[in-house]
């Protein structure tokens, strides 16, 4: 709303003609500045039809700086001409008795208004000179609107309650609707910060070389999620309280023959330079159908194909979902986003897969990494990857790592030379970590507890 004594003064103007005003003569007038007055002609428009007013714009021609000098102390040529002395100079200094300065003469003219008198040549000329330069000016033609008063009173923009009780609606004077206004823009959608670095994750592996493996069945046979990587059938992941088995279908079929049985004995008889899990190896247990409990399952079966054929080095990796019949709590979930890294080559080694790490997460801006021995069924030697979290001021688990055992690679037909190191984490821990402290609170709103984030759901760690 404009200051109330611009909205009053120009009221009493208009009241006291019938044809109208116009708001820059108004303004100028006052000794207000014009964008002071449109306001106040905004705020009346918004009351209702207390006026009417049209924009108008017109032309007129402005001295620029220069042109100001001129007209103050006439042109150039004058001035050279004022500044010979009064004992004069000698004829062959200077030709010229007398002058008339119509540049300035001509600027005056437009100075006090009166720049219809110069022809459009003449204008055109000193514009080129910089000396002047025509503006259009948009003002409002203001008159009397149908409701006009100059008691300014409020309009009520909404119907209440209390008003319909006491009847005092019936006094009020109500803003109109307008229908024609835009309504309020709706929120558009964000990318969730997980999908976020999920993206950045897959730049990263295609950056470095990688080929991103299938990963759209959710429904794995327990043969290939656990068997094929050399995990016993009496292992605890292997338990319903673990996973989640499907009813229906409940069984899997169609493994291959001849590396089902190279399966069934590295496990019951051992091979390959291992004695085996010495236990009764049952096909019916490895038929079992399961929602995956890890991506390492499609590892398995990329490897297998790739032993199907003349083996060239690989690099594969995988983002997705896996499931784990958890009990739901403060810090689980029954699902998370699993990443999976595979390097298949000759003679790779422990360090190869340290370097390899070190420079995928470098690139994710997390540099600061431990490495601790671990064990997992399927890789030795194993690795646990720490990183120092900022935030909490402390090392905090990444991920597991690895090289894929012989008892898993050879049964395949991979060859002898031929080393699989492999690495695995969860999105959601390396996200948190990313993000760091003042991004996560910034996510939430507020002020949180940082441990609480840490070991909630969606930054749970699983191997």
């Amino acid at each position: 709303m404009a200051d109330t004594g611009v909205l009053e003064t120009l009221l009493r103007r208009i009241e006291k003609v019938d044809d109208g005003v116009d708001s820059l003569e108004v303004a100028t007038s006052l000794g207000v500045d014009h964008q002071v007055l449109v306001g106040a002609v905004k705020s009346l428009q918004a009351l209702g039809d207390l006026i009417s007013a049209e924009l108008r714009s017109s032309k007129h021609w402005e001295l620029l700086g220069e042109g100001t000098e001129i007209a103050e102390q006439g042109s150039h040529e004058a001035r050279v001409f004022g500044s010979i002395p009064p004992e004069g100079l000698g004829q062959s200094e200077l030709m010229v008795e007398d002058i008339e300065d119509q540049v300035r003469e001509k600027l005056l003219l437009v100075q006090r208004g009166n720049s219809s008198k110069l022809e459009e040549k003449e204008k055109n000329e000193l514009k080129k000179r910089k000396l002047l330069s025509e503006v259009t000016v948009k003002s409002y033609w203001i008159t009397k609107g149908s409701s006009f008063s100059t008691t300014i009173t409020k309009l009520e923009t909404e119907l209440t309650p209390e008003m319909i009780a006491n009847g005092s609606w019936k006094e009020k004077k109500f803003k109109p609707y307008n229908f024609e206004a835009m309504g309020v823009a709706p929120d558009c959608g964000h990318m969730h910060p997980l999908m976020k670095v999920r993206t950045q994750f897959r730049q990263i592996f295609l950056e470095m070389g990688f080929t991103e493996m299938p990963t759209n069945n959710f429904i794995e046979s327990s043969f290939w999620n656990f068997d094929s990587l050399f995990q016993p059938q009496q292992h605890p992941a292997r338990d319903q309280h673990d996973t989640f088995f499907l009813s229906d279908p409940a069984l899997a079929h169609g493994f291959p023959p001849d590396y089902l049985e190279r399966v069934k004995k590295v496990h019951s008889e051992g091979g390959y330079g291992s004695q085996g899990y010495k236990y009764d190896w049952k096909v019916e247990e490895a038929q079992k159908n399961i929602l995956r409990t890890h991506t390492t399952a499609v590892s398995a079966r990329m490897l297998y194909k790739l032993a199907q054929q003349k083996f060239t080095p690989v690099k594969y990796f995988s983002i997705d979902r896996v499931f784990r019949n958890e009990t739901l709590d403060a810090t689980h979930l029954a699902e998370f986003h699993q990443i999976e890294g595979v390097v298949a080559d000759y003679g790779l080694t422990l360090g190869d897969l340290m370097g390899i790490l070190h420079e995928f997460f470098t690139k994710l801006g997390i540099t600061k990494l431990r490495f601790k021995p671990a064990y997992n069924p399927y890789t030795e030697p194993s690795m646990e990857v720490f990183s120092y979290h900022e935030g909490l001021k402390k090392w905090v688990e990444l991920g597991n790592s690895g090289v894929f055992r012989p008892e898993m690679l050879l049964p395949m037909g991979l060859p002898e030379d031929v080393s699989v190191i492999a690495w695995g984490l969860s999105l959601e821990r390396p996200t948190m970590i990313k993000y760091g402290i003042n991004n996560i609170r910034e996510l939430v709103g507020h002020k949180v507890n940082l441990q609480m984030v840490y070991d909630s759901p969606v930054c749970r760690l699983d191997s």
